[in-house]
């Protein structure tokens, strides 16, 4: 939520070094239209789901961050992941970091809506970049300009964004953990503002999980810990 594909426009030449990639946006984000019915996780994966359907794909290594991790989760719940790698998955926060996440996520829709004209021009520019994406990366002065343009289709221009928001990572509650079957892999930055500590209370929910800390990255990772994640990923798949 609040980004598009483009936010992993770095890590995406990466794994294709070794997997055939599929980068998609959420409904609403980018390139993809709203959904016709509540933006609910349930509902997202079963649009992730359709979408795997018309590529032919049944079973797919998959790699998210923040809902883009909660989704692959879903996936995985849903048998459709050979293996996860989810970054940061949002789902399991307390009352009061769902509180906190979605007072700096609502500040974040603001901001970029109100300063979208500029973010073009702020792109260009290191300085500019870590504007944009501080917060949600440790070392936002490393992120490329395509990463950061993903706040505007994100962001800023996002439909039904305040809809998704309080669906799928607000009001969310996972169940269905325990269903998980393949390779999984949870991972988040040591320096996540954004949702603490959530990520590690998945381990005692899924079979096999394991967590691994990153250090010196942030809410999203991509261009924190590029070499790291593709690690990550590429040992998890390894083990389907």
């Amino acid at each position: 939520i609040g980004a598009t594909r483009d936010d992993f426009a770095e890590l995406v030449p990466r794994l294709a070094e070794h997997f055939d990639v599929l980068a998609v946006d959420l409904p609403g984000h980018g390139s993809s239209p709203m959904l016709p019915t509540r933006p609910t996780v349930e509902s997202l994966g079963a649009a992730v789901a359709a979408d795997l359907d018309a590529h032919g794909l049944d079973r797919v290594h998959v790699l998210g961050n923040s809902l883009g991790g909660r989704l692959a989760l879903d996936l995985a719940r849903r048998g459709r992941a050979r293996s996860v790698v989810a970054l940061s998955p949002s789902g399991l926060g307390l009352p009061p970091e769902r509180a906190f996440q979605g007072l700096l996520m609502a500040v974040a829709r603001i901001v970029n809506k109100a300063r979208s004209p500029l973010i073009e021009r702020m792109s260009d520019s290191a300085v500019g970049r870590t504007a944009l994406t501080a917060g949600l990366r440790a070392l936002p002065w490393r992120t490329s300009k395509a990463e950061s343009l993903s706040v505007n289709g994100g962001f800023a221009e996002s439909e039904g964004y305040w809809s998704m928001l309080w669906n799928a990572v607000l009001a969310d509650v996972p169940t269905g953990l325990d269903r998980i079957s393949c390779p999984v892999t949870l991972a988040q930055g040591v320096l996540d503002v954004v949702a603490s500590a959530q990520t590690v209370r998945y381990v005692p929910l899924i079979p096999g999980a394991r967590f691994v800390p990153l250090p010196w990255a942030g809410h999203a990772p991509q261009s924190d810990a590029p070499v790291a994640i593709v690690d990550l990923v590429r040992r998890t798949a390894a083990q389907a």
